[in-house]
């Protein structure tokens, strides 16, 4: 059993406590909340020993792995102390609010060698993973150009206080919601290294924007669209997809469906000339625990096996979501110029 540990239990720190305390190979040995409420309630339901100071949970605690999603602000200060107590980290995105810090982190994981992992859950997702094997093994040829998209009516009012208002906290359209379309960008084509151009617009928000519309380059040198808008009332929830362009087809993939044109017969089993569609639950692998979707009790499982060494330390390490976090930094700096 990996004795393991929950800092900040917000929206998505209560999911990752619920599957935690489902996990066969987990122990939960302690909360973190400054939120009395917060901590009282676990207490009373879930008999979880509870804290409102985070070294207090880990002197009493001795945790082996922690997951760590307090507000971005105090990741490298939270996670920093965690590292250097040869503590397994799990953390939430967005990674960093700097490049700065996020390399630090990403040095400090390497020098103590410890298993590291963000919380960037769509490469779990089935559609994208077999969409990442098909690219992999050279179905659709050249890649030539790519979009991906991300729309959904999160902020769709004026004067919405909380932390999505807050760039120190993590806040904006970019960094809450363009970074997981990114963070696939670089794992099924090629790291984005180039931001071309990019505008941040504000619809409803005062302090951060609503939409991203960039002009990418990969480090391979293929060109794509970043188009991202959370104030979009069209859609039910967040939607994103990518569409991406190869010599021999395309595809078409989002969190439910994966759509693939092959031009002629060199394409995989399974699949034929012309289109091609493959539904999620096609694709998905089994839990043990659903909570939200597979992709939240996959990704957590990830990283308790790698705890355990039974899996390599390569999906959503701290130095790939640094990669994201990077581009991030360079769409920023681009609209500021």
């Amino acid at each position: 059993m990996i004795k393991v540990a929950l800092i900040g239990a917000g929206k998505m720190g209560i999911s990752h406590l619920a599957i935690l305390g489902a996990h066969s190979d987990v122990k939960v040995v302690g909360v973190t909340d400054t939120s009395k409420l917060v901590t009282d309630v676990l207490s009373k339901y879930g008999s979880f020993n509870c804290y409102s100071d985070y070294k207090k949970m880990l002197e009493a605690e001795k945790p082996e792995a922690v997951f760590v999603a307090a507000p971005t602000k105090y990741h490298t200060e939270i996670v920093s102390e965690l590292l250097k107590r040869n503590i397994h980290v799990f953390v939430e995105k967005p990674f960093s609010l700097n490049t700065h810090e996020g390399k630090t982190l990403v040095q400090l994981a390497k020098e103590k060698k410890l298993i590291n992992q963000v919380g960037y859950h769509n490469k779990f997702l089935g559609t994208f993973e077999e969409a990442k094997q098909l690219i992999s093994e050279g179905f659709l040829g050249k890649i030539q150009h790519f979009t991906g998209e991300a729309y959904g009516p999160v902020v769709v009012k004026p004067k919405q206080d909380t932390w999505r208002s807050k760039p120190t906290e993590g806040g904006g359209c970019l960094m809450d919601y363009a970074s997981h379309v990114i963070d696939l960008i670089n794992y099924l084509i090629a790291p984005v290294e180039n931001v071309h151009g990019s505008i941040l617009k504000s619809f409803y928000s005062d302090t951060v924007e609503d939409a991203v519309y960039a002009l990418l380059e990969t480090s391979s040198k293929i060109s794509g669209v970043l188009s991202v808008n959370w104030s979009d009332e069209t859609y039910r929830k967040m939607s994103t997809s990518l569409t991406i362009i190869g010599t021999n087809g395309k595809i078409i993939v989002d969190a439910t469906e994966l759509k693939v044109f092959f031009k002629d017969n060199q394409c995989p089993t399974n699949y034929t000339k012309g289109w091609n569609i493959r539904h999620i639950n096609e694709l998905t692998q089994p839990v043990d625990f659903y909570l939200r979707g597979e992709e939240y009790s996959l990704q957590v499982d990830y990283f308790i096996k790698a705890v355990q060494g039974k899996v390599p330390n390569i999906i959503n390490t701290f130095e790939s979501a640094l990669l994201t976090d990077m581009a991030i930094e360079q769409i920023k700096n681009f609209k500021n110029n």
